[in-house]
């Protein structure tokens, strides 16, 4: 019975026991809802743009740029999800230049896809080999009797 006495005991200040947090008096609140309305900080800002569904939102907080500057209701968090979700021609429509392929790249990859040992690109001739990739040997046309002994030892 002693512990329960213990717990529901309130200090001197008013709190209780086991911490918490006092809530303002009702000048510091009355105070703070007129802040809010004539200086809300950018957090408030933020929020209340996206509770009210808008995409974007001016700041009033700073002087210099102040009502100049537009910010998107999206965090950082819903941004990054979005480009994961989103694919790479619908980044480059964005202007997103990550994972993206350059110009000489992409000129590699059609040219590696086509079937071409060489491209060019800007005036420069370059292969179409992966670094370490060795060219395949195409042994020429024999005819004759030489030429299925020899094709039946290589096993083509």
């Amino acid at each position: 019975m002693a512990n329960n006495l213990y717990n529901t005991q309130v200090s001197p200040k008013g709190y209780k026991r086991g911490g918490g947090v006092k809530k303002p008096g009702k000048v510091k609140s009355f105070f703070g809802k007129i802040r809010k309305k004539i200086a809300p900080t950018f957090g408030e800002q933020f929020s209340d743009a996206k509770k009210s569904g808008k995409k974007t939102f001016k700041s009033t907080r700073d002087d210099k740029t102040k009502g100049k500057l537009e910010y998107s209701t999206k965090s950082a968090a819903e941004v990054k999800a979005a480009k994961k979700r989103m694919s790479d021609r619908e980044r480059a429509r964005v202007g997103d230049k990550s994972k993206q392929l350059s110009e000489k790249g992409a000129a590699f990859k059609l040219a590696r896809k086509s079937g071409k040992k060489t491209f060019t690109h800007k005036g420069k001739k370059f292969s179409t080999l992966l670094k370490g990739e060795k060219p395949n040997k195409i042994m020429p046309e024999l005819s004759g009797k030489t030429s299925k002994k020899i094709k039946k030892f290589i096993g083509a």
